[in-house]
C-alpha cells in the first residue's frame, strides 16, 4: 500500500517536473503564436474593408492622373538637356507590414539618384510618407527636401495632395523637371512601382509645341500647372494607397496561414513528447509494483 502510494507520488511529482521545465516553453510559445494569429487576422480583415474602399475611389482618382498628363504627352514636352535641376516625388506611407511597397519605391528613387547624379544633374526628393525617409534617410539624407509624414492613417485627399504641391512651389528650389514614383495598383496581388514625368511651369511654356495652343497667357499656364501637379501627386498617392492596403492584406493573409503551420507542429510536439515521458514513467512505476 506505502509503496503504491510512493509510486504515485513519484509519477505525479515527474510529471509536474516535467510540465514545469518541458512544455512550459512550447506552451508559452503556442500561446504567443496564437496570440500573433489573432492580430493578424484582424489587420486582415481592415486592410480588405480599406482595400474595397480604396479601389472604389482609385476609379475617379485615375481620371485627374491621366488628364494632367494629357497635356504633357498631346504637345510631346521635353525638357532641354542643359536643364540641371530636377525633382523626385517619392510615395509611401507612414504604415509598415505590407511587403516590399515601400522599399521598391525606395530602390527606385535610389536608382534614378544614381542615373541623375551621373549625368551631373541635381537630384532633391520629396518624401510623402515616413517609411519612405527612414529607408532614404542613412544613405541619401542630403538629397531629402521634403518630408510628409502623416500618410496612411486615412484616405488620401485632394486637400493633401494641394499641401503638398503647395509646399513644393513654396520650397525655393526651382526644379526644371522632375518624376513622381509610386507603385500602381494592377489586381489584388500585383502592383507594379511606376514613375511619370513632371514639368516645370517655365519647362512648359518654353516647349516648341506650346504654340499650337491659342490664347494661353502666363497667368493661365500657371494656374493650370499648380493644378496638374496637384492632380498627379494625388492620383499617384491613391493609386499607392491601394496597393498598399492589397500588398498588407495578401501579406497578412500569408502571416496568419504561417502561424496556422507553426502552431500544428508545435501542437503534435507537445503532445508527443507529453504522451512519451508519461508512457516512459508508467511503465517504470508498473515495472517496480511488479517487483515487488
Amino acid at each position: 500500500m506505502f509503496a503504491r502510494t510512493n509510486n504515485s507520488m513519484t509519477f505525479l511529482t515527474i510529471v509536474c517536473v516535467f510540465f514545469c521545465f518541458f512544455l512550459s516553453p512550447v506552451t508559452l510559445r503556442l500561446k504567443s503564436i496564437k496570440n500573433i494569429q489573432k492580430i493578424t487576422k484582424s489587420m486582415k480583415m481592415v486592410s480588405a474593408a480599406k482595400y474595397s474602399r480604396a479601389e472604389r475611389s482609385l476609379k475617379s482618382a485615375r481620371v485627374y492622373g491621366t488628364s494632367a498628363m494629357a497635356l504633357y504627352e498631346k504637345a510631346e514636352i521635353k525638357a532641354p538637356e542643359d536643364k540641371n535641376k530636377h525633382v523626385i516625388i517619392g510615395v509611401s506611407s507612414d504604415r509598415g507590414l505590407c511587403g516590399a511597397i515601400h522599399s521598391s519605391v525606395a530602390k527606385a528613387i535610389k536608382s534614378e539618384i544614381a542615373k541623375l547624379s551621373g549625368a551631373g544633374k541635381e537630384v532633391m526628393i520629396v518624401n510623402v510618407g515616413d517609411k519612405l525617409r527612414g529607408l532614404l534617410y542613412r544613405t541619401h539624407g542630403k538629397h531629402i527636401l521634403i518630408n510628409c509624414k502623416e500618410v496612411g492613417r486615412k484616405p488620401p485627399t485632394f486637400t493633401d495632395a494641394s499641401v503638398i504641391a503647395t509646399e513644393l512651389l513654396d520650397s525655393g528650389y526651382e526644379f526644371d523637371q522632375g518624376s513622381i514614383i509610386y507603385n500602381r495598383f494592377r489586381s489584388v496581388i500585383s502592383y507594379k512601382t511606376d514613375e511619370k514625368p513632371l514639368f516645370s511651369i517655365d519647362t512648359v511654356a518654353s516647349s516648341e509645341n506650346m504654340g499650337i495652343y491659342d490664347d494661353i497667357d502666363a497667368d493661365v499656364l500657371r494656374n493650370y500647372q499648380e493644378f496638374a501637379l496637384v492632380n498627379i501627386i494625388y492620383f499617384g498617392m491613391k493609386e499607392s494607397t491601394t496597393s498598399e492596403q492589397s500588398a498588407r492584406m495578401t501579406a497578412m493573409d500569408g502571416a496568419s496561414k504561417n502561424a496556422s503551420e507553426i502552431i500544428e507542429k508545435l501542437t503534435m510536439t507537445f503532445n508527443r513528447t507529453r504522451q512519451a515521458v508519461i508512457t516512459k514513467e508508467l511503465i517504470e512505476i508498473i515495472s517496480g509494483a511488479a517487483a515487488l
